[in-house]
C-alpha cells in the first residue's frame, strides 16, 4: 500500500463520522440541560434523574452517560443560563438620560429574573454541595454588580464613600432574585406593575445629579 492510500484510511477520513458522533453527544446534553431547566420552571422541586430523563426522551442511563450525577448537570445548567443571561443582558442605552437608563436596566433584569429565579433558587439550595457552585454564584452577582455600577454611573460617581458603596449594596439587594419572586408571587404583582415598583424605589434612592439628563 503507498503512501497515499495510508493516509487515505488515516484519523482524517474518520473525521467526519467522529464529528457527527461528538455533535449528537452535545445535543443529547443540551437536550438534557433544557429538560432539567423547564422542570424547575415549573416545579421548585430539585427533579429526580428519572423525571429528567422522561423530559429530554432519554433514559436514566444516558443521562448519567453524559453527566456523572445531577451535581454536574447543575452546574452545566448554570453555565448554559449565565451565556444565555449574558447575552440578554447586554447594557443598553448607558448614555441615555437618567429615566431611559432606570427603565432599560430594570426591563432588562426583570427579564433575567422572570427566566432565571427557579435555576437561581436551585443553584442557591445546593451550593454547600460544591465549590463550583459558589463560584458561579459569585460570577453572577458580580456581573450584577457591574452593571449595575455601568447603568448608573453618573448617580453613583456623584457620591462619596461611603455612601457609594450603600448605594450600591442597596440597588442590588433591590433588584435581587429574591425580591422579584417576593413581588410576583407573594404580592401577586404583574411582570408591568414589579418594574414599576422597581424603577420608582431606584428614580428615589439615586442622587439627581445636576447637568444630567
Amino acid at each position: 500500500m503507498n503512501a497515499r492510500s495510508t493516509e487515505s484510511v488515516g484519523p482524517d477520513a474518520a473525521s467526519p463520522r467522529v464529528d457527527g458522533r461528538r455533535q449528537r453527544s452535545e445535543r443529547t446534553k443540551q437536550l438534557i440541560v433544557e429538560a432539567y431547566l423547564a422542570l424547575l420552571r415549573e416545579n421548585p422541586s430539585i427533579p429526580t434523574a428519572t423525571q429528567i430523563a422522561d423530559r429530554a426522551g432519554y433514559s436514566v442511563r444516558s443521562v448519567f452517560e453524559k453527566f456523572p450525577d445531577l451535581l454536574a448537570l447543575r452546574i452545566a445548567a448554570t453555565d448554559h443560563a449565565i451565556a444565555i443571561g449574558t447575552t440578554q443582558a447586554a447594557p443598553r442605552y448607558v448614555e441615555a438620560d437618567r429615566m431611559t437608563r432606570i427603565r432599560s436596566q430594570v426591563e432588562t433584569r426583570a427579564e433575567t429574573c422572570e427566566t432565571w429565579l427557579p435555576l437561581w433558587r436551585a443553584v442557591n439550595a445546593n451550593q454547600g454541595e460544591s465549590v463550583e457552585l459558589k463560584m458561579r454564584i459569585r460570577l453572577m452577582r458580580e456581573a450584577i454588580r457591574q452593571r449595575l455600577e455601568l447603568m448608573y454611573r453618573p448617580e453613583l460617581e456623584a457620591l462619596k464613600d461611603p455612601m457609594r458603596r450603600s448605594t450600591m449594596v442597596a440597588l442590588e439587594v433591590l433588584t435581587d432574585f429574591e425580591s422579584w419572586g417576593r413581588m410576583r408571587e407573594f404580592y401577586g404583582l404583574s411582570i408591568e406593575e414589579s418594574c414599576a415598583v422597581w424603577i420608582r424605589a431606584i428614580d428615589r434612592l439615586l442622587p439627581k445629579v445636576p447637568g444630567t439628563r
